[in-house]
Parts: structure tokens; C-alpha cells; sequence
């Protein structure tokens, strides 16, 4: 039996595209058909990679070309829209880059054509596609940690810097795909604090705090402004807590076997004392594989099933929801704003 063979269009070149060209090359389902950059000397440069792949500046080539039935999206954030609808409306496949686009409104706009034509819609969530989130998860559900009381997040290091979005839009869509793949809770309300030190009117440090439906909290900080690169996240639960730390070579996640208790009962204040927990701390061991590549092979299964994806138009819109409102706590001086539900 001969397998189809999909042709796979990436555009945008730039700091990611060419790690999705790369994964897409490899799978044994598709061919990197056309690769589109706004720069001609970035598309020579990919040309002498990869060879026979046809390039252009213009990507209304790759809407036209009926040979194409997949549309990888990797440019700036303010062009995700316009190319995502371009492409499925000429009825085509889409993969794009977080965060999906710049409102809720474009991005409810995307979920209902592409069901309207029966398309595949994926969001570029690729920590929900890796070995550790995915362990976190199992963790989390077979209930060793407890009811998740909060989480908190840091992603740092100094740049890259964007011109069109601020660091929370570009950075904190990792966390909060993660958040909502791991706590599987709807989130209610944000606040956003932050400042803009570099670029006027972008800010390059955020702190978001957010409510979400069963009394948890969660806490992420995002900046492109610190000296040192950190990607830790840790859980906190009833029964123990947990540490995600991305930059760690091995040991990526640790369980801590500690916690504090209440006293059942006292009669006096001084008869209150809480007690201390701590255990053991152990590392789970982790299947490995490239992130990137299992994203790519399931925008590929659900084209060839037309299963829904893990990360789809609905989980990319939960995150710019969190997104549009921590904008609008900004413009209040970080103020509570309620989180728009689709």
C-alpha cells in the first residue's frame, strides 16, 4: 500500500522556521515543497540545505499552488491571521506558530473556518509534545502530588527582543499551554504587571497572576531582560511538590516529597504548631525525543485521520484569551480582569 505523501509549504525563515523545515524534512509522510521568507538572501542561504525545495518572497504563491496541502506558519505574529485564513481558505492545512493570532476575535474567526471546511488547525504548542510535560501530566493525574494548589513559572534570559509583540505574548504561551495541558482548568481571571526598559511601549518583563476554576493559582514571569537563561516551573500540591527544570541536562523533573500540615485541633495558640514535611526527592525517568518532531508527525496523523490535535485552534485560543486580557490589566496599571470564555 502506497502512503500519501503530503506537500508542506513553511513560511517564515527566520529564528524558528528553519527548525520546522528541519523536522518536517525528516518524516517519512511529507515533502517540503516551498519554503517563503520576506528575505531573498535568507532563502538562498536555506536553498543550499535544502535543494530541492522551490522558494519565494511571496507567499500568495503557496495559497495559489494546489499541489500544496499543508501551511506551515512561522512568521511574525501580526501576519499569523492573514495567512492562516488565506490558507484555509484555499483549503488548506494549517500548522502556526504561538501565539495563534493577535485577539480572540481572529482566532474564533480561524477555529470556525477551518471546521466550516474541514480542515486541520494546530497551534505550535511544542512543550505540550515533550517527554517531561507529558510526565508531569501522568504525575498530576494518578494524584501523587495531591490536589495542585499552585503553579509557578520563570522563563528568563536576556533577548531575543521582538519589535510587535511584548515578552508575555512571546514567551508565556509556553507556560500557559503547559498550564493548561497539565491542570486541565479553565482560567478565570488575570493580572499583569510589567515595565518597558528597552523598547518604548513593549514591555520586556511581566509577571502574570492567575486564577483558575477550582481555587488553583498560578504565577508566570517572562522577561527577555535577565543575565541568566531559566526555564523552571514548579507545582506545589497537598501531598507533594514538583519542579520542571527545562535547562537541567538530565534530570528535567524532581518530586519532592515535602509539605507542611495544620494541626487537627489545639486549645491555645501556643499549642499551634505546624508540622513539617520532608521526604524524599526522587527523578522519574523520561522518554526523550524531539519535541518538535512529535508536533510535526501529529499535524500529519490528524491530516491523514482527521483527528483533533493536542494543541488545536480551541488550546490556542484559551492561551490569547489569558493573553488579550493580561493586555488589558496592563493598560490598568495591573488590575484583576476577567478571562473571556469561548
Amino acid at each position: 500500500m502506497t502512503q500519501t505523501l503530503l506537500n508542506v509549504a513553511v513560511i517564515g525563515c527566520g529564528y524558528w522556521g528553519p527548525n520546522l523545515i528541519r523536522n518536517f524534512n525528516s518524516l517519512a509522510g511529507c515533502r517540503v515543497k516551498t519554503l517563503c521568507d520576506s528575505s531573498q538572501d535568507r532563502l538562498d542561504y536555506m536553498k543550499t540545505m535544502y535543494r530541492e525545495v522551490t522558494t519565494t518572497t511571496d507567499y500568495q504563491q503557496i495559497i495559489h499552488d494546489p499541489e500544496i496541502q499543508a501551511v506551515v506558519i512561522a512568521a511574525p505574529v501580526h501576519l499569523h491571521y492573514e495567512i492562516a485564513k488565506k490558507a484555509l481558505d484555499a483549503g488548506k492545512h494549517v500548522l502556526v506558530e504561538k501565539p495563534m493570532a493577535r485577539s480572540t476575535v481572529e482566532c474564533t474567526d480561524l477555529i470556525q473556518l477551518a471546521a466550516a471546511k474541514k480542515l486541520i488547525l494546530m497551534v505550535g504548542h511544542t512543550f505540550v509534545y515533550s517527554g517531561p510535560v507529558r510526565k508531569i501530566r501522568e504525575i498530576v493525574e494518578a494524584g501523587d502530588l495531591g490536589k495542585i494548589l499552585y503553579m509557578s513559572s520563570r522563563r528568563l534570559n536576556l533577548g531575543l527582543f521582538q519589535k510587535d509583540i511584548n515578552v508575555a505574548w512571546d514567551l508565556a504561551p509556553h507556560d500557559l499551554s503547559i498550564m493548561f495541558y497539565i491542570l486541565q482548568e479553565d482560567a478565570l481571571t488575570v493580572n499583569c504587571v510589567g515595565s518597558s526598559n528597552i523598547t518604548k511601549g513593549i514591555e520586556d518583563v511581566t509577571n502574570l497572576s492567575i486564577t483558575l476554576k477550582h481555587n488553583t493559582f498560578a504565577t508566570i514571569q517572562s522577561s527577555w531582560l535577565d543575565p541568566n537563561k531559566v526555564r523552571e516551573i514548579t507545582f506545589v500540591g497537598t501531598k507533594r511538590m514538583l519542579v520542571y527544570n527545562d535547562v537541567e541536562p538530565v534530570e528535567k523533573i524532581k518530586v519532592y516529597d515535602k509539605g507542611v500540615d495544620t494541626p487537627p485541633g489545639y486549645n491555645s495558640f501556643a499549642e499551634f504548631v505546624y508540622a513539617y514535611r520532608n521526604g524524599d526527592i526522587y527523578a522519574p525517568s523520561l522518554k526523550m525525543s524531539e519535541p518538535l518532531k512529535v508536533e510535526a508527525q501529529h499535524f500529519l496523523d490528524c491530516i491523514l485521520t482527521g483527528n483533533k490535535p493536542e494543541s488545536s485552534g480551541e488550546e490556542g485560543l484559551r492561551v490569547v484569551q489569558v493573553l488579550e486580557a493580561a493586555s488589558e490589566s496592563l493598560r490598568q496599571q495591573g488590575a484583576q480582569v476577567a478571562i473571556k470564555s469561548s
